[in-house]
């Protein structure tokens, strides 16, 4: 069975979007967080998103475990819109005071599940979009299937005047130049590593340096050649790698890029 690989000395990388507080790493969490740190994966951003309210507390939690390295941000999945109850909102607004939150999402909108009806997921969107705007901090983005009403709402709702980045990105060139034009980022996981992921790579290839993250969304998405494993931060290297073959770039070049990115919008300590 295949090994995750290590990035060669004096390269690092940034694991730009993990759900390290997720339940999944409960019983080994340190553990996954020094694998990560051997692998030449120095920092992350922790995602509360996804597990209801409860989550997003852990993942400042696990971020305040690491401060040096890590920081978290807080939001209300779209998966989970139609619990977007001004209760809930009032709650991560006080969240999003806390030092470690250095970011508000993951919000968007997801069409191919539509676990919460359309209608609540554009809500909840706004609303995302406003708190970030009162917190004077970036957001981020979740989108499957629907970005013609993501990059509408967002250009309804000024989301150019916080930016942020569109996280696992999956849509087409045309796509990825709508989010550019917003003044937002992009960051690819391990689905550029999949087989039929032709489209997405030939994007991948016309995304500015300046703009490019990498992530894992750990525990989710495990890169090739490790798929079906438990998706962890160090194997964003695999993704790393697959990228810089993709765009024709020094590995290197891309570990500083994609480094100096995730740091910039994410206001990760040096």
């Amino acid at each position: 069975m295949a090994q995750p690989q290590v990035l060669p000395p004096g390269l690092a990388l940034v694991d730009s979007h993990c759900h390290l507080g997720d339940p999944a790493f409960d019983a080994d969490r340190e553990a996954v967080w020094q694998r990560a740190r051997a692998a030449g994966v120095t920092r992350a951003v922790i995602i509360g998103a996804g597990g209801g309210s409860a989550s997003n507390a852990v993942a400042i939690a696990t971020a305040g475990a690491h401060p040096e390295a890590m920081r978290a941000v807080v939001g209300i999945h779209p998966h989970d819109a139609k619990d977007a109850t001004p209760a809930a909102l009032s709650e991560l607004e006080t969240l999003a005071r806390e030092p470690l939150v250095a970011a508000i999402g993951e919000s968007g909108l997801d069409y191919y599940y539509t676990h919460s009806p359309r209608e609540a997921q554009i809500e909840s969107l706004r609303a995302h979009v406003a708190l970030a705007r009162s917190a004077r901090k970036p957001l981020v983005v979740h989108c499957r299937d629907a970005y013609v009403d993501l990059l509408r709402v967002l250009r309804e709702e000024r989301a150019h005047e916080v930016g942020g980045v569109v996280h696992c990105f999956t849509g087409s060139t045309d796509e990825a130049r709508g989010v550019l034009d917003l003044g937002f980022a992009i960051s690819l996981s391990g689905i550029v590593t999949f087989r039929n992921a032709d489209a997405l790579r030939a994007a991948a290839r016309a995304v500015p340096r300046d703009r490019l993250l990498v992530e894992t969304d750990a525990p989710f998405l495990a890169p090739v050649p490790l798929r079906g494993k438990r998706c962890e931060p160090a194997f964003v290297v695999e993704t790393a790698l697959a990228l810089a073959k993709v765009r024709d770039e020094e590995l290197g070049e891309l570990c500083a890029a994609t480094s100096a990115n995730a740091a910039r919008r994410f206001a990760l300590p040096a």
